[in-house]
């Protein structure tokens, strides 16, 4: 049975050939959009993953930075200092605003660092220096090509005009460039003097972060305090959660192309062949054989269109950063082996108006005709 589908197909090596490009391109759709949503979901959490404190603490009621507000009094930076287990706590101010570089607007994040505050500022600088004095800003190296910005030129942050003095890798995405300046100079623009937005608190090497976490939130009031891995996994949910509607909408319509593709293909080769299959019938071939003809052909068909998206997407990976250098791609397996385990569905979906056309078939009618 298998034979004679495969058969069947290579009779008609250009539709065969033009429905395996079409379902690789609908599956392509899918996994190429989801390597976009991931990749910009995964640099939204980047700077706090590299950032890297045991405990993160916040405004009561934050447990996020994306998209988020957070205020702390520095009082209360000073009473965790004290807390048993606490080696250190470097305290930021934190913004989400349009950044005017170039004549364009951004939008990006601005970090505030205080004096001696390196181990929260840029890890990777490609040029220039990696901590901003007054009136300085350090700023994602990728807008270097994309907007011609390098060391010396001005950018404006809420009105400010500030001197580019660094150049840091790995803090671009399109959602959210993070740019790190001078908390003086943030603070100013906020008219936020005395307060903080997030604290890096770095534990001693035999505390337990679960217990620290305890004793800030027990002994501070009206702070949030989250273990480092708590905390990058709370903003990436939501950083996934703002683009899975249009995830789910896009893999819904790949989708439905794949299904529509095959169908058509095992609707044609059935119409095509259905003199064969109409002998095959009549000779004794049970209807449940014909239906496993029509399935073996989409599911050859779709499995075909799925290997090639998949060796296409991870070329279209790895190429198009290189045209396009403010995409950052993410291919993930996780969503490949989710992808082919659907190819199932989609196979049994598509052969259901071929396999209806079988089920129809009249010998005596077919060869009548």
């Amino acid at each position: 049975m298998f034979g004679w589908a495969i058969k069947s197909l290579l009779n008609q090596r250009a539709s065969f050939a033009a429905s395996v490009v079409g379902v690789a391109s609908a599956f392509v759709l899918v996994l190429f959009f989801d390597a976009v949503w991931r990749g910009e979901s995964v640099q939204i959490v980047s700077y706090i993953e590299h950032s890297n404190p045991d405990i993160w603490v916040m405004q009561s009621g934050v447990s996020n930075m994306h998209m988020a507000s957070s205020y702390i009094w520095d009082w209360k930076a000073d009473r965790i200092a004290e807390i048993e287990g606490v080696k250190r706590v470097t305290p930021i101010l934190y913004l989400n605003t349009a950044i005017e570089l170039g004549g364009v607007d951004y939008f990006g994040y601005v970090v505030g660092l205080p004096e001696g505050a390196a181990r929260a500022g840029p890890w990777a600088i490609s040029a220039g220096h990696a901590m901003p004095g007054a009136g300085e800003v350090v700023i994602p190296a990728r807008f270097l090509d994309i907007a011609g910005i390098g060391i010396g030129d001005q950018v404006s942050i809420a009105d400010s005009q500030l001197s580019v003095v660094g150049l840091s890798e790995g803090t671009y995405s399109i959602a959210n460039p993070v740019f790190f300046m001078r908390y003086s100079d943030l603070s100013d623009i906020l008219s936020a003097a005395g307060t903080y937005s997030y604290l890096l608190v770095d534990l001693q090497p035999d505390a337990d972060p679960g217990q620290v976490v305890s004793r800030i939130e027990d002994e501070v009031e009206k702070v949030n305090a989250m273990t480092h891995e708590a905390f990058v996994a709370s903003d990436f949910r939501m950083a996934m959660h703002m683009g899975v509607q249009i995830l789910v909408v896009m893999t819904a319509i790949g989708m439905a192309l794949a299904v529509v593709i095959v169908s058509f293909t095992a609707y044609t080769q059935v119409t095509r062949r259905q003199r064969e299959l109409a002998i095959a019938k009549a000779l004794g071939f049970r209807s449940r054989m014909i239906y496993l003809f029509v399935v073996y052909q989409s599911l050859v068909v779709t499995l075909l269109g799925y290997f090639m998206a998949i060796g296409c997407t991870y070329a279209l990976v790895g190429w198009v950063p290189h045209w396009v250098p403010n995409v950052t791609l993410v291919m993930s397996s996780s969503s490949a082996v989710q992808l082919g385990a659907s190819i199932l569905t989609v196979a049994i979906l598509s052969s259901l108006p071929a396999a209806l056309r079988v089920a129809r078939l009249d010998p005596v009618q077919v060869f009548n005709d």
